[in-house]
């Protein structure tokens, strides 16, 4: 089976276990190819619709592995008891409706023993939300694919990563939805002044701030590991940032509205340009 390079990063970050569960299965691919190649000795195959479901039957019979893949019709992890899955994968879903699925998850959280994540948006939000409900993410990958880019995250619970990252490390990108919210305040940290450097008696702190707010977007892991994926990112959505502060430039003379937008905009783009420079 040709699988997407999406699908093959997921698969690689699981670790081999009993029994692992794709949750908006679709197709069944990720449970098929985990038991296939031996990384899970059971999965189950959950989608919320009956129609996804029907292809993932068709899929593990096609496969012939109906004797080592259930499917389930489930809203979430809803239908799933606590200690069935030692491996859990919430892949190819935005960010929102990823956390719902966790925060519905919660009599699983301590005896999931590992977590495959890869949100495709609002990745700033779940990288916060990991580290304040006691997850800690323990590698990353990220992965270029039709002119998109996908992170994947392999998640614990804190206090099990045997690797030395901490709690917080992150890895994420941007859009210009979650910029604009972010200027308007929404779920945001204390504002940090917009210029790239800062001055005053608060500077340490401020950059303290600042470094936080970079690695929720853009990820430590990944920054640190200078991933050549990440650093593509970055150059490409500068160039994305960049026509958006000409533009509101522009605006910003008759706009409120485009003077926030604006100063979001400056502040991503400083970001930007910090881990470039780290990374390089």
């Amino acid at each position: 089976m040709k699988l997407s390079k999406r699908l093959e990063l997921v698969l690689s970050f699981v670790k081999p276990v009993e029994t692992a569960a794709d949750i908006g299965t679709d197709h069944a691919y990720v449970p098929v190819e985990l038991v296939r190649r031996g990384t899970a000795k059971h999965a189950v195959a959950a989608d919320v619709r009956k129609g996804p479901l029907l292809r993932a039957k068709e899929s593990i019979a096609s496969a012939g592995l109906e004797h080592a893949i259930d499917t389930r019709l489930s809203d979430g992890l809803a239908g799933f008891l606590a200690g069935e899955a030692g491996a859990v994968v919430i892949a190819g879903m935005g960010g929102e409706l990823l956390l719902h699925i966790m925060e519905q998850g919660r009599h699983m959280w301590d005896t999931v023993t590992q977590w495959i994540l890869s949100p495709q948006s609002e990745l700033y939000k779940v990288r916060k939300w990991l580290p304040a409900n006691g997850f800690a993410i323990e590698k990353e990958g990220m992965v270029s694919e039709d002119g998109k880019y996908y992170t994947v995250m392999s998640v614990v619970r804190a206090g099990t990563v045997h690797d030395g990252c901490e709690a917080d490390r992150g890895a994420g990108c941007t859009d210009t939805e979650t910029i604009w919210n972010h200027a308007e305040g929404t779920g945001h940290e204390p504002d940090i002044n917009a210029g790239c450097r800062d001055a005053g008696t608060d500077r340490l702190q401020a950059g303290n701030l600042r470094r936080r707010e970079e690695e929720f977007y853009y990820g430590r892991y990944l920054i640190e590991a200078k991933d050549p994926v990440l650093l593509a990112y970055l150059r490409e959505e500068r160039g994305t940032l960049t026509r958006l502060k000409e533009t509101l430039e522009r605006q910003a003379q008759s706009s409120r509205r485009a003077v926030e937008r604006l100063a979001a905009v400056e502040k991503m783009l400083c970001y930007n340009q910090e881990v470039e420079d780290e990374m390089l």
